[in-house]
């Protein structure tokens, strides 16, 4: 099983949006529909459901989130030692 630091990685704000903003990309594109096309709530929400329900989305979406749990500075779906000792992200205070 891989070692990756889940508490660091859900600290992370950039690993959020990551995940986040390219999902959303992958689906617009997947469905032909651009940010300025989403003009109401029901849009958005006829967008998201069918792309739930499609299983294409789902694989581009766990190729996404696959990418976005790579290290790499270290082998595999791994963090590396160093990372798998930080209590904080790096770099980042709080």
């Amino acid at each position: 099983m891989s070692k990756i630091n889940w508490k660091i990685r859900a600290k992370n704000p950039t690993f959020w949006v990551q995940l986040v903003v390219s999902t959303c990309i992958a689906v617009l594109g997947y469905m032909g529909l651009e940010v300025k096309d989403l003009t109401s709530w029901q849009i958005v929400g006829d967008a998201f459901v069918k792309a739930i329900q499609t299983p294409y989305v789902w694989i581009i979406a766990g190729v996404i989130w696959y990418n976005a749990l790579i290290d790499p500075t270290s082998t595999g779906i791994t963090d590396s030692s160093r990372a798998l000792n930080y209590t904080e992200p790096n770099g980042i205070k709080y």
